[in-house]
């Protein structure tokens, strides 16, 4: 312990010298510095970059990537590339030669399918236009005319597209047309329709038909004894009548040289003559014309509309079986039987066998029993029968001991 712990070290008061004097040096050379800079005009050279500083990456020869960078100059020209046209600017000819090939061949129940497609398509394009009609409307005359039902399952949805989207094309056609196309499309739209697996859509569609049948006017009783004649028949008269005005007009001519062979020095056309006279009867019987004209095709029309609409309620009475579309088609059916007056005599007994055909299936659902023990009852006869003997309050609620009972409720 004799021993001294501190021999050997520095004292303890020249250490601390030492870092004052270090930091005093610091200080002086700091401020010699800025001094240096606010007085000396010269310009200070430029920061390195960091950049410069990095060591360059070794280039390896075989690889082609880095030649072909290098290579490429800035002032390239642009690379040529292909491009197709996707449409082309059919002229009026085309367009009609191409609506006559389809027509030609829509015909055919194989071929529905596609060309189905390409008329669909022209209407899509706006080639369908005044100048095109004629030949449009023959694409519908003549799928129409296929010996294959609209309705069938295998064309069903081909027909339903297509005069879904003739509506689009219906306003380059004339008032005939118009009237052609409507009923066409209740046998090809609406009555497809009535095949469907929605319940939305089949009340959709009865609405429709509903609607169609309101607007039906009443049937005069001279309907009612031309109403036996068919639509062919009805064509072969149109032929006939087309092939006496043409008879008319070949008989013409034989008046005209007839009145030369009569007056050879023309000395007639001294003679004043009752031409105005003629010129107005020959006025008032082209205008008598022309509206027994339209009064043909009024009726025409009003045949077809109600024939196409009787199509509907049968196909309506077949899915009858279906329990989910019994409510929808008893509310058309008896849509359709309380405005029988509006169809032809067999028009009326068709939809009276249909009405009685769909009571008696009521009937027997009620009296017949399920599985499970209940009547088998849809829900529409069931609220029917709970709301037939409730009782309605004069105030507001229902069942609060009133007097009056829902008697006319749900029919």
């Amino acid at each position: 312990m004799g021993d001294n712990l501190f021999e050997g070290l520095p004292p303890p008061s020249a250490n601390h010298h030492q870092q004052q004097d270090e930091l005093e040096e610091k200080q002086s050379a700091k401020a010699s510095s800025k001094n240096s800079r606010e007085t000396s005009p010269v310009i200070m050279p430029a920061p390195v970059l960091k950049s410069a500083l990095k060591r360059p990456k070794p280039t390896i020869e075989s690889k082609p990537t880095v030649s072909v960078s290098v290579s490429i100059p800035e002032a390239a020209p642009p690379e040529k590339r292909l491009r197709f046209k996707t449409t082309t600017d059919a002229s009026e000819t085309q367009v009609i030669e191409a609506m006559q090939k389809i027509a030609s061949h829509i015909k055919t129940p194989s071929k529905i399918a596609k060309a189905s497609k390409l008329a669909i398509q022209l209407i899509q394009v706006g080639s369908v236009k005044p100048g095109t009609s004629d030949q449009f409307f023959a694409i519908l005359d003549a799928a129409m005319s296929s010996p294959t039902s609209c309705t069938d399952p295998s064309v069903r949805a081909h027909y339903h597209a297509l005069f879904s989207a003739a509506q689009d094309a219906a306003e380059c056609l004339d008032n005939k047309q118009k009237n052609q196309l409507s009923v066409w499309i209740i046998k090809a739209v609406v009555a497809n329709d009535l095949f469907t697996d929605d319940s939305f859509v089949l009340s959709k569609t009865a609405t429709q038909i509903k609607e169609a049948i309101s607007n039906l006017p009443i049937a005069t009783r001279d309907e009612d004894i031309e109403e036996a004649a068919t639509l062919e028949h009805e064509t072969q008269i149109t032929n006939i009548d087309d092939q006496k005005m043409l008879d008319v007009s070949l008989d013409a001519p034989t008046e005209e040289t007839k009145k030369d062979e009569s007056d050879p020095f023309g000395l007639d056309a001294l003679i004043p003559s009752t031409t105005k006279k003629d010129e107005k009867t020959k006025g008032k019987k082209e205008a008598a014309a022309k509206m027994r004209k339209e009064e043909k095709e009024t009726k025409r029309f009003l045949k077809s509309q109600r024939e196409a609409l009787i199509n509907c309620l049968e196909i309506a009475a077949r899915r009858y079986k279906t329990p989910w579309c019994q409510t929808v088609i008893d509310i058309m059916a008896k849509h359709a039987f309380d405005n029988v007056s509006r169809f032809t005599s067999k028009q009326r007994d068709a939809i009276q066998k249909l009405w009685a055909s769909i009571r008696e299936q009521q009937t027997r659902r009620k009296q017949g029993k399920s599985v499970t023990g209940k009547l088998d009852v849809n829900g529409f006869e069931w609220l029917q029968q709970k709301y037939a003997t409730e009782k309605i309050s004069i105030r507001r609620a229902v069942g609060g001991g009133g007097d009056r009972r829902a008697q006319q409720w749900l029919g």
